[in-house]
């Protein structure tokens, strides 16, 4: 028999926060870390995972990152290609992802990373130029977010299908339809933020 989708409620979301919550503030510490104490070449990793699990899953992201983290810095398109063969979706994309925007890294900020994120006195402008500076290539708002959040910074929420599905359900939103632009997401992820009021949990312990 199949088993009934357990609706979501807020009551449900307060139950399942609290039966995970030390799994989920053990995983945000480990990005806090990276943030903190990563190396730029920790950081650029975290930045290729985030090309990887555009439109894919984390587990073919994971999968494709230890694929490449050898020649991460050094191979061209090609060999990049050739390494991912087998083991991502779109590996000729993603390839000249990883050129494009190392190329770029590397003569915009010598792939200092860390001091140029630093750098953004606003949020919001932070994400922005991970978004719309040309040089950097496959990262969409919500790819930016996951980025921003695996390396430490927090408010940014990952408006992927579950979450969109769970707000629709909540009458948060009345279309989970992935935003297109710049102004639904941020207007979707203020909605999301008001959700914390509604649970008393903290923002990106929600969004994980």
């Amino acid at each position: 028999m199949k088993r009934e989708k357990e609706p979501i409620t807020i009551e449900n979301i307060k139950r399942v926060h609290s039966e995970r919550r030390r799994e989920i503030k053990r995983r945000l510490s480990e990005f806090e870390a990276i943030g903190s104490s990563g190396t730029d070449l920790n950081l650029w990793e975290e930045m290729v995972f985030c090309f990887f699990t555009g439109g894919c899953s984390a587990r073919m992201g994971l999968n494709s990152l230890e694929a490449v983290k050898p020649i991460l810095m050094t191979a061209g398109q090609d060999e990049l290609t050739n390494a991912l063969l087998g083991v991502h979706r779109y590996p000729n994309a993603r390839s000249r992802y990883i050129v494009a925007s190392r190329t770029f890294l590397q003569e915009h900020c010598g792939m200092k990373l860390r001091k140029k994120l630093k750098g953004f006195d606003c949020r919001h402008e932070r994400r922005d130029w991970l978004v719309k500076e040309k040089g950097i290539k496959g990262l969409g708002y919500k790819e930016a977010s996951h980025y921003l959040r695996n390396i430490g910074y927090k408010g940014y929420a990952i408006l992927d299908k579950h979450v969109l599905n769970c707000l629709a359900e909540l009458k948060i939103i009345e279309d989970p339809k992935p935003p297109n632009n710049r102004s639904r997401y941020l207007m979707i992820e203020e909605k999301f933020h008001n959700l914390t009021d509604l649970t008393g949990i903290d923002f990106d312990e929600l969004d994980l």
